[in-house]
């Protein structure tokens, strides 16, 4: 099927060193541009991570050191790669976990701005954990009942997973589900708009979900001993929790968020 795009979809997939998305780096990427008329422009690239690559990594993928040996780092891609997804939207599965989390690490470590201002993202995994749950093995063979071939490899995941979202439109257009204040939706419709709500785990801040929006709109932490204050009260009550929380193993993308939100009290206190 076509799907309904006024921008076009970059559908990815990552192969990395591990899961940890402060500390890992890609080994290998794949992206399926889709436009808006329907052609598609499909990029494949090793990356050499500039780490060693786990055993237990390589037993997934398949892909050691000696093959990304004389592969460029994604440094030296990203400035192109980052032209390649302008003005794109987001897809893949389990993407806005970790692929995506993981991609803007990577462009942070290598000094590019990645702008996700505005981009919708699409986690096909969300969509099915959510109507089916499953693997994405399973959701190949169930949506399009196909086995598939090369499990684990960033370009047979990638196809796989454009084929199981385009189908997911297809099987759950027009479906009644029930969302979490028990009130009854259409969710699965061809349009990126509704599919991002859909696909949003919850009202993250940040891409780790370190820090979310609470009912009111307020960021908070959501993790260790100030989960659910508000992050302007614990930076303004207990200033050495910003310092350790830049100097610690956490995401580049969590501390733009919260060096974001100091910067914006220190406007607001000059205003005053």
């Amino acid at each position: 099927m076509k799907l309904n795009l006024t921008r076009p979809l970059a559908v990815f997939d990552l192969e990395t060193t591990g899961t940890d998305v402060a500390k890992d780096r890609i080994v290998e990427m794949t992206v399926i541009k889709v436009m808006p008329d329907g052609s598609k422009d499909i990029k494949e690239r090793r990356v050499n991570p500039t780490i060693p690559i786990p055993k237990e990594a390589s037993d997934v993928h398949g892909i050691t050191d000696e093959m990304v040996a004389d592969s460029p780092t994604f440094k030296s891609i990203s400035r192109s790669l980052n032209d390649f997804l302008k003005d794109c939207d987001l897809g893949g599965f389990n993407s806005n976990r970790f692929d995506v989390p993981l991609l803007v690490e990577e462009f942070l470590r290598a000094g590019v701005e990645f702008d996700m201002t505005d981009r919708k993202m699409i986690d096909a995994q969300s969509i099915f954990h959510k109507m089916e749950p499953r693997t994405l093995t399973a959701a190949y063979k169930f949506y399009c009942d196909k086995k598939l071939e090369g499990a684990h490899g960033a370009t047979a995941d990638t196809k796989a997973t454009l084929e199981v979202l385009e189908s997911q439109i297809e099987r759950y257009a027009g479906q009644e589900v029930e969302d979490e204040d028990g009130n009854m939706i259409v969710p699965i419709v061809n349009d990126m708009d509704v599919l991002h709500e859909f696909s949003k785990r919850n009202n993250n801040a940040d891409l780790m979900g370190r820090i979310v929006f609470n009912d009111e709109g307020v960021e908070v932490f959501n993790f260790g001993k100030h989960r659910g204050t508000p992050v302007e009260i614990v930076l303004s009550s207990e200033p050495g929790y910003y310092n350790w929380m830049m100097d610690g193993d956490f995401p580049r993308s969590t501390k733009v968020v919260l060096q974001q939100i100091k910067v914006r009290m220190f406007n607001q206190e000059q205003r005053l």
